[in-house]
């Protein structure tokens, strides 16, 4: 493993335990997509919050939020689209197997949400999962390791 990913990757359980500290409920972390990787997915309270965590050894390199562009940014969007539809499809996976229905291609009446469709649809129609929570919002975490003494984390809320 090279150096830089030793940091990154330790970089990213600090910001996993400032996440958790927060009271947050994280959701993934290290989630693939076909794009790239969502470092953590949590919630705070309603608002989901894809957190994009950037380590440094030091400020040589610039500051470690610097490293998170409008390119990178796009990205983080596109994958979040992503992970919103395999979450979804969890969630009826799910809820399927809670009613007992883990071959079947729908939900008997009692296990539906209000607008799903009924038992005559080959699979039930879950509501856009978008609209589950109050919003959806991207953060950075910074992380600078220091020669002595714990790594300085910084939190910028809501980049984009």
């Amino acid at each position: 493993m090279a150096k830089k990913d030793g940091v990154g990757r330790y970089g990213e359980r600090v910001a996993l335990r400032h996440v958790e500290a927060r009271g947050w409920q994280v959701l993934d972390t290290n989630w693939r997509g076909t794009e790239g990787e969502l470092d953590i997915v949590a919630l705070d309270g309603d608002v989901l919050v894809v957190v994009e965590v950037k380590t440094r050894s030091g400020l040589g390199y610039g500051h470690p939020a610097e490293a998170v562009t409008p390119r990178k940014l796009t990205r983080i969007k596109r994958l979040t689209g992503q992970w919103l539809t395999v979450f979804r499809e969890r969630l009826a996976a799910d809820r399927l197997a809670a009613a007992g229905l883990p071959e079947a291609g729908w939900l008997p009446e009692a296990a539906r949400l209000p607008g799903e469709a009924g038992p005559a649809s080959a699979v039930p129609v879950l509501p856009d999962v978008r609209t589950w929570f109050g919003a959806i919002r991207v953060d950075v975490v910074a992380v600078t390791l220091q020669r002595q003494g714990p790594a300085v984390v910084e939190h910028l809320e809501s980049v984009s």
